[in-house]
């Protein structure tokens, strides 16, 4: 990691009771999130993504290691002494004070003065444009105004952290999706470290500089969105990113020495890279848009036939049931094409070497 390092976890583990036989919340987790840094935290609920945000908040004690912000350890830290800041669910605005008054909270009681305070308020009302409401009640703004307010009230202090738990799950789907846009925007020019929870894997891949996928309270992997999209190292990672296909089969070598791969009770043998592969049982994964349908009189191509036609707008869904009886999910752009395929025709899967990924059975 080229840049400075906000936040340090090492070897973190949170228990909730002393029964070994109860999973901990953490499981000895480790990662490192750098200055000026969109990390996020990935996950399905219960997977431990909101217990490490709630640990480097200090809202929860670490059953065992240790949360450094800036190279300083804040283990025995109260929340309030820690340079960072929360931004919650549900916004936790007070309802009887004004936009700028909600905003300034956290500086007054930091004991600044008037003058500052009103130009720090300013500032933060700009950062999120909404100098035209400052005189507002929470209850007379719409969902995004209020996630803005919260927004802007957390980054009034000057935290060196800004800590997101899920802010945006109560927004409606087109309001969510532009608050992520003003969400990235406020993060670049504010040039402080966010640290976003989120199970919605768009959410992640849209916002992030890198993204850590956790499951049972572990770490599965952290790269940018590009590499745990395309490059998923476990499969659980491939499956809760985005929509994939699996075949199970067996690796073998051809006559030039590549390796083939060969579907479980198909006659087809698939070019592919095997790096790092052991086993000779292995399985192929492509996602939908990766593949493609072709004719089926053309050889050695997966072939199947078509149970479902889904057109969701830009692009058609095809539920494929192939001859092992494996179904697979394809996906076509429209393009203003009308291909005419239906339920019930057959058809072959292309699958060309960029599109096929090998993971151990």
């Amino acid at each position: 990691m080229d840049q400075p390092v906000a936040i340090e976890v090492r070897n973190v583990s949170k228990r909730y009771s002393d029964d070994p036989g109860l999973a901990p919340a953490l499981d000895n987790v480790s990662v490192d999130i750098a200055d000026n840094e969109f990390f996020t935290l990935l996950g399905p609920s219960g997977c431990g993504k909101t217990t490490l945000l709630r640990t480097i908040a200090g809202f929860e004690h670490v059953s065992n290691g240790e949360i450094r912000l800036g190279g300083e350890p804040v283990n025995g830290l109260p929340p309030f002494k820690r340079r960072v800041n929360t931004v919650f669910q549900s916004y936790a605005l007070f309802p009887h004070m004004t936009v700028a008054q909600n905003i300034a909270f956290g500086l007054e009681m930091q004991g600044l003065d008037r003058k500052q305070t009103a130009r720090r308020v300013e500032e933060m009302l700009a950062l999120v444009q909404m100098q035209h409401l400052a005189q507002r009640k929470p209850a007379e703004l719409s969902g995004g105004q209020q996630q803005r307010v919260a927004l802007a009230r957390a980054l009034a202090p000057k935290p060196k952290v800004l800590l997101l738990d899920e802010p945006l799950s109560a927004l409606d789907l087109k309001l969510r999706k532009e608050m992520q846009v003003e969400l990235k925007r406020v993060q670049k020019e504010a040039g402080i470290t966010f640290i976003f929870v989120t199970h919605d894997q768009e959410e992640a891949l849209t916002l992030s500089d890198r993204i850590a996928v956790m499951s049972a309270g572990k770490i599965l992997q952290i790269g940018s969105p590009n590499d745990i999209y395309e490059r998923p190292q476990h499969q659980f990672v491939a499956q809760f990113i985005g929509d994939i296909n699996f075949l199970p089969g067996h690796l073998k070598r051809g006559q030039n020495n590549e390796n083939l791969f060969v579907p479980n009770g198909m006659p087809v043998e698939i070019p592919c890279q095997a790096q790092g592969l052991d086993s000779a049982k292995v399985q192929l994964a492509f996602r939908p848009e990766r593949s493609q349908l072709v004719d089926p009189t053309q050889p050695h191509h997966l072939r199947g036939v078509i149970e479902a036609v889904l057109y969701v707008g830009t692009a058609t869904l095809y539920q494929c049931r192939l001859n092992n009886e494996i179904k697979v999910m394809l996906r076509e752009n429209n393009e203003g094409l009308n291909r005419g395929r239906a339920v019930g025709d057959r058809v072959a899967v292309n699958l060309p070497p960029h599109a096929c990924l090998l993971m151990e059975a």
